[in-house]
């Protein structure tokens, strides 16, 4: 089979990417094989497989929906050259490529790419400009043109946060930066004029009813003062559409020479002013907002890479086991856990855990309770000596409204299970007579102090299969709203029973994902799965 690869282009320029597995995800989630960014690339949005040596594109029910050369998809097998877009506009363009042909041929693209490439060009030059403080520098700009302009001899601009004005910055002529105790002004003209939306022109202050809301301005000589408001102004996808409009804040500007803020001309110019300067503040809050976001973006794919980090490898194999497990965040990081132990007496220990909640807490209190783990398991006690330890160093932290469900278990060679269940969905032991559920144990672990624990011996024969999982697998959802239930881990287990345990995890993840196919993942999915016999 030839070796094939995608040719990529989106907002970061343009790469070719390999197909290195038979199974090659691609979406936003950071687990997936190839990421991709874009409002229209779902989090699982795409898969490639490889079927009787053809690559497949299949569109994992995606928002927005998954495109070769054009037509949308939902299983299709791909020939070299073929255009793949993720989205309706262009979310992300692949160009699918088979090493042993030839180059195909160049052909245009009229998608929002382009568009995206010069708005990054936009942005880097707005990020020079800030050098890290891009919105002061728009502020600053803004006011030295306005005073500037109007030959005001100072000025000042609130902007909107959280419903009302805030003092953001104060210049004066010659770009000297003021501080906002220097302007002994009230502030009355601001609100008025952020409220009703209409400019506010003072000819003399001693001649009006301000003068003694502004005897500290007064004080200082000022006699003229006008404010403008900062409105938004969005600019319309098609003519009959409603206009929008947003005050962002106020433009104030003052000065001691009588008459020089009075001309129509320095109105209107500062009112242009003031409009454009909106826009511009307003991108620089989007800019800020964005590298703010991608900052966390950033962290969150290194604590996702440290989480999966901090779980064991995936398979383990043993004398008289074979072993496999695996975990999948329903958002970048999870609560759920695995973890394996050998034990001082020849017994393999294992245990899997899920943690209540969901995301940066669960993930936290997931990453703590696998080092309490190992601390008490490294004991080789019996399991509900060690979970009953467990519960209690997790309820002497005092975490309010966080607890955990936990299954561990140790397994001897002779085919003995010993094993303690905490509240935790009952694992199953499939075999040749059947299946049993395994369900002796207590409460969840860290709610209760003085909670006891019980522990069960079974015997397993070889051959038999041990079946652990989250409430992520057996509660998924379907689009109609129903679970997957017990029962259909049962018959897909039942139905790949000649698979090593890696492949029969992997058939029974795939089984959850196709089931849940047009629905949001809900909740970690998170499984274990166990061969006794080698």
């Amino acid at each position: 089979m030839s070796d094939a690869r995608l040719e990529v282009t989106d907002a970061l320029g343009r790469r070719i990417v390999p197909i290195s597995k038979g199974h090659f995800e691609i979406g936003r989630r950071e687990t997936n094989d190839l990421r991709l960014a874009g409002s229209e690339v779902s989090r699982d949005h795409a898969e490639i497989a490889v079927e009787d040596n053809k690559f497949v594109l299949r569109d994992r029910s995606s928002r927005y929906g998954t495109y070769v050369n054009g037509d949308q998809v939902t299983e299709r097998a791909l020939a070299h050259g073929d255009r793949i877009r993720l989205g309706r506009t262009g979310g992300a363009e692949m160009v699918f490529l088979l090493a042993d042909s030839a180059p195909p041929p160049e052909r245009a693209t009229t998608t929002a790419i382009g568009d995206l490439r010069q708005i990054a060009v936009l942005l880097e030059g707005l990020r020079a400009l800030g050098s890290g403080r891009v919105l002061d520098d728009v502020l600053s700009l803004v006011l030295d043109s306005a005073i500037e302009v109007s030959g005001a001899e100072r000025g000042f601009i609130m902007l909107e946060m959280a419903s009302e004005l805030e003092f953001k910055m104060a210049r004066g002529r010659g770009r000297v930066v003021l501080s906002g105790g220097s302007f002994a002004t009230s502030r009355k003209i601001p609100e008025e004029v952020f409220r009703t939306g209409e400019p506010r022109i003072v000819a003399d202050l001693l001649d009006s009813e301000l003068a003694n809301f502004h005897s500290g301005t007064v004080a200082l000589g000022i006699r003229n003062v006008l404010c403008v408001p900062l409105r938004l102004v969005r600019y319309l996808d098609r003519a009959e559409a409603a206009g929008e409009e947003r005050r962002i804040g106020v433009l104030y500007l003052d000065s001691r020479e009588k008459g020089s803020l009075l001309s129509n001309s320095t109105r209107a110019a500062l009112e242009t002013l003031a409009t454009e300067a909106a826009v511009a503040i307003e991108n620089a809050r989007l800019y800020r907002e964005t590298m703010e976001k991608a900052r966390m973006e950033q962290e969150m794919r290194i604590a996702a890479e440290i989480q999966q980090a901090l779980l064991p490898k995936a398979g383990r194999t043993g004398a008289y086991f074979r072993a496999a497990a695996a975990s999948l965040p329903c958002r970048s990081i999870g609560g759920d856990f695995y973890d394996y132990v050998d034990l001082s007496d020849g017994s393999f220990g294992f245990a899997l855990g899920d943690v209540a909640g969901k995301g940066p807490p669960a993930a936290l209190l997931s990453a703590m309770m696998q080092g309490i783990f190992a601390a008490q398991a490294a004991t080789s006690d019996p399991p509900s000596q060690t979970i009953s330890r467990v519960n209690l160093a997790l309820y002497r932290r005092g975490i309010e409204s966080r607890f955990v469900t936990l299954m561990y278990g140790a397994l001897y060679a002779d085919g003995r299970l010993v094993y303690c269940n905490a509240g935790h969905n009952p694992p199953l032991v499939v075999g040749k007579n059947g299946f049993r559920r395994l369900e002796c144990g207590g409460p969840i672990v860290g709610l209760f102090e003085s909670a006891t624990y019980e522990e069960e011996t079974v015997k397993l024969e070889p051959g038999d299969w041990l079946i652990v999982f989250s409430d992520g697998v057996s509660e998924a959802l379907s689009a109609s709203g129903e679970e997957y239930g017990e029962s259909r881990i049962l018959e897909c287990v039942n139905r790949n029973l000649a698979l090593d345990p890696q492949r029969l995890l992997e058939a029974m993840f795939s089984d959850v994902r196709e089931f849940a196919r047009g629905a949001a993942q809900s909740d970690d999915i998170t499984g274990m799965v166990m061969r006794f016999g080698g």
